[in-house]
């Protein structure tokens, strides 16, 4: 685990200014709060209907067993079956994929970081060496679904398939999803239609993907059918980030696309029809290739503004220069902006966004540092 270094915020976003003088104020606020986010830099409150960006948030990940290496990140929403169980709408959810001896494969808890502002707390707790992966979400009746992608060693020659594990909303395992075409799922779209849900599994043994689709009730989930939909993603095992492989995945609804961030292939794929089609379409089209700001393509999430947002590994294509960066960039495959999550490389994986009325909620992890980052934007 490396240890982060302080940023001189000056030194750093002028030359931004510099190099792009018309850039939107917002955007340039935002790349100042993750840059201080990353420092350990504290801001003062502001008001809900204040331009500036709400002060950033820095929280640890670390549960009281010592699991680390955060993964997933995940939001309830406000549709979410809360009852009695301890979630609470806005609040984060932060995976944990290695334990307390910094194992890859072997993490065992899932953390709740409360809307509020309270104390970040273990929602979930299960046996030792699953291996909580990124392949993380919610469903509205009231229940987490993560995968686990375990290893005995912490090394990917000991790696299984794993499986998706049903956690309720009072923390509780209620189901083991299982299935041939799930192979160490290593991250997931996860569409909930209430009723009916669709799981886009990236899976890291073989590098595919497969589509799960599930009936949903009170009492749990239902497996319909599987299909494996893309595959022939360049997957590997690795002595730093245990796999090399299809990673980050977003679901368009309304284009019925699957978008997938390839790590070892370094690009953005994107599978048509991939709510419908009954054959693989291999790699599906590539929408974005850039190789000055990708360096590892990982973690994959949608703005609010249509376009993407992908973190790097750093372990492909490695830029110094760059460390950790978060990419934002169009579905027609346009650089837009890229910002840190640490001043050092290997800390960016997992992300998500969470828009509610004229406000944005953005969360990303820092395996660095096994912290999460979260800050608030206001929508135009």
């Amino acid at each position: 685990m490396r240890n982060c270094t302080t940023i001189a915020l000056n030194e750093t976003v002028a030359p931004m200014l510099r190099q792009r003088p018309t850039t939107v104020w917002l955007k340039t606020l935002t790349t100042i709060a993750l840059l201080a986010a990353a420092a350990g830099i504290a801001h003062a409150q502001v008001p809900d209907d204040a331009f500036l960006p709400s002060p950033v948030r820095s929280v640890s990940t670390v549960p009281a067993n010592g699991d680390g290496n955060p993964y997933g990140v995940a939001f309830v929403p406000n549709n979410f079956l809360t009852g009695s169980g301890p979630l609470r709408h806005g609040d984060i959810l932060v995976s944990n994929f290695n334990n307390s001896m910094n194992q890859q494969g072997t993490g065992t808890t899932i953390v709740r970081i409360p809307a509020s502002g309270a104390a970040p707390t273990v929602f979930f707790q299960g046996k030792s060496g699953l291996g909580l992966s990124t392949a993380l979400g919610t469903l509205q009746y009231g229940f987490v679904v993560v995968g686990n992608s375990p290893t005995t060693d912490g090394t990917s020659a000991t790696a299984g398939p794993g499986s998706l594990l049903v956690i309720n909303k009072w923390g509780q395992l209620a189901q083991i999803i299982t299935d041939p075409s799930i192979q160490g799922p290593w991250d997931m779209a996860l569409v909930d239609h209430g009723d009916q849900a669709i799981a886009f599994v990236t899976n890291a043994l073989n590098g595919t993907v497969t589509r799960l689709k599930f009936s949903v009730s009170s009492t749990g989930l239902k497996l319909e059918n599987a299909t494996v939909i893309a595959s022939g993603y360049v997957h590997r095992g690795d002595p730093v980030t245990l796999f090399v492989a299809p990673t980050g995945a977003v679901y368009d609804g309304k284009r019925d696309v699957l978008y997938v961030a390839s790590t070892g292939d370094n690009a953005i794929f994107a599978i048509w029809n991939a709510s419908r089609r009954t054959t693989e379409d291999g790699l599906g089209t590539v929408i974005y290739q850039d190789n000055v700001h990708l360096h590892g393509a990982l973690g994959l999430a949608a703005a609010p503004n249509g376009h993407l947002l992908v973190t790097n590994n750093d372990g492909i294509n490695p830029d110094p220069k760059q460390p950790s960066e978060i990419v934002e960039f169009t579905k027609e495959g346009e650089f837009v902006k890229e910002i840190p999550v640490d001043p050092a490389q290997g800390g960016s994986f997992g992300l998500a966004v969470n828009s509610y009325d004229d406000t944005a909620i953005f969360a990303a992890v820092d395996d660095n540092t096994n912290t999460l980052t979260i800050w608030t934007l206001n929508l135009p």
